[in-house]
């Protein structure tokens, strides 16, 4: 036996590999991206030859793995959960059709939320899709929960999903291993079922009746424990992370023999038979995050406490604050610490040497008066600069362009300059129909692809058009021109003239064409650049006789480089990255960007 500290997700993609997921995919989004960046490591480490690759959204990766899992092999799909948005058309499907080899839906939640446009709970969409779903309060759980879920997903030929939260993801934990992870084989068949995989609607109507059969089956199954019991007269009940807390802050205020506790490892479908031992408390907290699930299946409304009736709040994730005072509540005043608030840190902000940051320092300048939607991504962050407005969801930068230039030009008014960012990444995501929709309907508008090579906010990973040697390159250029746009020029953002130059000229060209016009900012995320290329080799110097204190080198670029101090600006020479962007804002040239 091995002892290893894995990361949480690490912990799950152990858990994949260790059960014998021979399928594994995934669309990169925090707090799930380390998951199959961890089958990759894993299966190169251990030689076990599995499929294991990104894909360009989360629906596609969804039906990579499904097509799999008919065939009889075990597959596995990790997303975040706004991602999961993005795969619930075939996931609705799928439940009717069911599966054949296990098939293991991970939906990774952000309570809170620390780096979504949602906090949704996945949990409601297991319910909604009407599969079963697991709900692990640490890494070990999370890992140990996948062998679960492969046998309830074959055994009854459901796809099953595992919900781990942010702190599951990224908590790390000392997990006791059996044995290192060994090759496994199974011969993957291809016979038609036009049974299921197949159906037409009335014969969809038979697999959902099936459905609701399976989920009556699977809820006899017990799904929970009991972890503490003393006949006390009150209970809680519990399940994920608050589950932990809520262990945590008992023990510290010895109140752990003073409330029976259940937990609750699969909040859906909710076993009948916690329900039949809830039945004689006189009292029942529900701790959960962040959508009343369980607590929606529990019929004592007039004794549940939770959500529901404002116990819990009904927004962000469980604190120890939230617990203590449901704990208050539900048990009476009893002594302890208050727990200070966490101060707000300052807000985020583009990393140094960034190219995005120049990018939009351009359309700025170009567009004074204009508007700018955006998109999910670091360029997200260009809110700091100004050059951000708006912003919904993946693909939705170039979808709200569209809309405000169509509503306004309806409706007989003037209409402002339009100049729309999205990454390359999110550009194949999720972009491609709504380029090709303004094309269709003469949409006029800038639409700035900002190009860095990687999927830079969730960890570096490829994109079509910068992918592993071992696949084929999607031409970024080839594809815009393919939905009919006929403006395409790549400009490097660290040629600021020719950045601000080629904006007005995209403009102009919309404008008389009525047409999107389209730029290609490229250059590389200098946090992923080959180690070569990062070694430094110029310093940023300031002269003070020159400088006037003006600070528009920090409150244009916005860079964390620079500073405002007591006694004038302040360079941090170890995050500087030389993009020159300060020197090139400063109008009395005290900064200036050397070789050595």
């Amino acid at each position: 036996m091995i002892r290893r500290v894995f990361l949480g997700n690490e912990a799950i993609a152990w858990g994949l590999l260790k059960e014998g997921v021979s399928f594994a995919t995934s669309y990169p989004g925090t707090p799930a991206s380390e998951i199959l960046e961890a089958v990759i490591k894993f299966n190169e480490e251990y030689k076990l030859g599995i499929f294991a690759q990104w894909a360009i959204n989360e629906k596609v990766a969804f039906e990579l793995a499904l097509a799999h899992s008919w065939l009889g092999g075990r597959s596995a799909v990790s997303m975040k959960q706004v991602g999961l948005n993005v795969a619930l058309d075939p996931l609705m499907s799928a439940a009717y059709t069911g599966v054949k080899g296990g098939f293991l839906l991970i939906s990774a939640d952000d309570p809170g939320p620390y780096s979504s446009q949602t906090e949704q709970d996945s949990r409601f969409l297991a319910m909604f899709a009407k599969i079963p779903v697991f709900d692990p309060s640490s890494p070990k759980e999370a890992m140990d929960m996948i062998k679960e879920a492969f046998e309830l997903s074959e055994r009854y030929q459901i796809p099953v999903m595992l919900r781990p939260t942010s702190w599951v993801c990224h908590a790390r934990q000392g997990i006791l291993l059996e044995e290192e992870l060994k090759p496994t084989s199974k011969k993957l068949s291809l016979e038609k079922d036009l049974y299921h995989w197949a159906a037409l609607p009335r014969r969809r109507y038979v697999l959902h009746k099936e459905l609701n059969e399976k989920l009556r089956s699977i809820q006899k199954e017990n799904g929970f424990k009991r972890i503490s019991f003393n006949g006390a007269k009150k209970a809680v009940v519990s399940s994920g992370f608050p589950f932990a807390l809520l262990m945590d802050v008992l023990k510290s205020l010895g109140l752990e023999g003073s409330v029976d506790i259940y937990k609750v490892d699969r909040p859906f479908p909710l076993s009948p038979s916690l329900n039949d031992e809830l039945s004689s408390y006189e009292e029942i907290l529900v701790l959960e995050e962040t959508y009343p699930v369980i607590e929606l299946q529990i019929p004592y409304r007039e004794k549940t406490r939770g959500r529901l009736d404002g116990t819990v709040p009904s927004q962000g994730e469980l604190k120890p604050e939230n617990i203590l005072k449901a704990l208050h509540l539900l048990l009476g005043d009893f002594p302890f610490e208050k727990i200070n608030d966490l101060k707000e840190g300052s807000p985020p902000r583009l990393c140094p040497g960034c190219p995005h940051r120049a990018t939009f320092w351009a359309i700025k300048k170009a567009f004074p008066q204009g508007f700018f939607p955006s998109d999910i991504g670091c360029y997200t962050l260009g809110l700091e600069m100004g050059a951000v407005d708006a912003f919904l969801c993946m693909g939705a930068g170039v979808s709200l362009a569209e809309g405000f230039y169509l509503a306004l030009k309806n409706a007989g008014q003037k209409i402002p300059p339009i100049c729309a960012t999205v990454g390359d990444s999110t550009f194949f995501h999720a972009c491609i129909p709504a380029l090709i929709d303004a094309v269709n309907k003469k949409a006029a508008f800038v639409l700035v692809i900002l190009d860095n090579a990687t999927t830079a906010m969730t960890g570096g990973q490829p994109t079509p058009s910068n992918p592993p040697k071992n696949l084929r390159k999607v031409e970024m250029e080839e594809v815009i021109k393919g939905c009919g746009v006929e403006f395409i020029k790549v400009v490097d953002p660290f040629d600021y003239p020719e950045m601000e130059r080629s904006l007005k000229e995209a403009y102009a060209f919309s404008q008389e064409k009525e047409a999107p016009a389209v730029i290609i900012s490229r250059r590389p995320c200098p946090l992923f650049e080959e180690k070569e290329t990062q070694k430094r080799s110029f310093i940023l110097k300031l002269f003070r006789e020159n400088c006037k204190s003006c600070m528009l080198c920090v409150s244009e670029s916005r860079c964390p480089a620079l500073e405002k101090g007591q006694e004038g600006l302040v360079i941090h020479q170890h995050l500087c990255r030389g993009c020159g962007l300060c020197a090139f804002i400063c109008p009395n040239q005290a900064l200036i960007l050397t070789e050595f």
